[in-house]
């Protein structure tokens, strides 16, 4: 008996839970640190593993229309997902609007600059260089764009502009000092160490097109179930107060 329990053990350590699964998700950087700790959590309580890859939402979209071996998708930009399910690649019915972004102007500590002016402060002649997310694949990139444009100042920064390939890079680029300023996800911003590393400015929404989010399961997933157990806790009290916690407008 005690020899059955031992191997029991064994098996478990080896293992991992009985019945215990593994997902592919790609997720758009501004998740970087709200995907972490609900994928921890998930993780902690279900036993599943969840195997996470961060980057723009235009260039998994890219990959996952050419086959990338994802089972869950979740986009910075809801239209990309859209599109996949009106090409027949995802489960029917699994397309969800998650959450709705917001961006925000961030300086790091002892930078010059008077974030209080908002995009204004991009017109300052000590300003060199500017960090945003590509705005041809990252919808956060697009996003700036859009608030600049209407904020009457993009025409006269955008020589100053310096793309970074997701919204986690063109936050980098800032954090280490080879950009003065940049338009970055209030969902980093609100990050512990970027918080405590600068200060920020929160466009406002009207600035913009909103940045609707959206989350779709892939019809080639082979654990399409566990991939609906992530969503679900996504959308439970506990991935709610995640999201909200980071900065996200949440869908009634």
């Amino acid at each position: 008996m005690k020899r059955l329990i031992v191997a029991c053990l064994l098996l478990f350590c080896v293992t991992g839970p009985v019945g215990a699964e593994e997902i592919a998700v790609a997720a758009a950087s501004d998740l970087n640190f709200a995907i972490k700790e609900i994928i921890g959590e998930f993780e902690k309580q279900t036993g599943h593993h969840v195997k996470l890859s961060l980057g723009s939402s235009g260039n998994f979209f890219a990959q996952l229309q050419q086959g990338a071996p994802f089972d869950l998708y979740f986009s910075a930009d809801i239209g990309y997902p859209r599109k996949l399910e009106e090409e027949g690649l995802t489960v029917p019915g699994s397309l969800y609007r998650y959450a709705v972004g917001r961006v925000v102007v961030w300086a790091p500590k002892g930078s010059p600059l008077d974030i209080a002016k908002g995009l204004a402060v991009l017109r300052e002649p000590t300003v060199k260089k500017i960090a945003i997310a590509n705005p041809k694949h990252a919808p956060y990139g697009r996003a700036a764009v859009a608030a600049m444009e209407h904020a009457l100042v993009y025409v006269d920064v955008k020589d100053r502009l310096v793309l970074g390939e997701n919204i986690s890079q063109a936050a980098q680029f800032i954090e280490s000092g080879a950009c003065d300023v940049g338009i970055i996800a209030l969902s980093l911003a609100l990050a512990p160490a970027m918080k405590s590393a600068g200060s920020y400015w929160e466009i406002p929404a009207e600035a913009h097109p909103p940045l609707e989010q959206g989350t779709v399961i892939m019809k080639q997933s082979k654990q399409p179930e566990v991939a609906r157990q992530l969503l679900a806790f996504l959308q439970g009290p506990q991935g709610q107060e995640m999201m909200t916690r980071y900065g996200f407008t949440l869908p009634k």
